[in-house]
């Protein structure tokens, strides 16, 4: 297993994990995520499993894509998303851990 590279300790650095880290902060990106765990899926069944419009299940995509938490493909009139870094799910055990503690 390669070692993993960390982002130097800069401001800019923080600034960009900030970014990963607000793209996460909703709870429809978040269902999207873990819907995304077990593999790729269209927009349409997305939008199923969050409950909203195509454009705003768009617009969440669009968030999760450009902070580079997911990657998408057009196969003819649908576009397939999936995680680009699947190891962002280990956030979600961390999250858990935190819940637990806190009690």
């Amino acid at each position: 297993m390669p070692e993993e590279i960390m982002l130097p300790k800069t401001p800019e650095s923080y600034q960009e994990r900030a970014k990963v880290m607000k793209a996460m902060a909703h709870p429809s990106r978040l269902m999207i995520v873990d819907a995304l765990e077990q593999g790729e899926h269209c927009v349409c069944e997305l939008t199923e499993l969050v409950g909203y419009d195509i454009s705003t299940v768009s617009k969440h995509l669009s968030v999760l894509r450009a902070a580079g938490i997911v990657e998408d493909q057009r196969r003819g009139k649908l576009v397939y998303y999936r995680l680009k870094v699947p190891c962002v799910l280990n956030f979600f055990h961390c999250v858990e851990s935190v819940l637990r503690a806190r009690g």
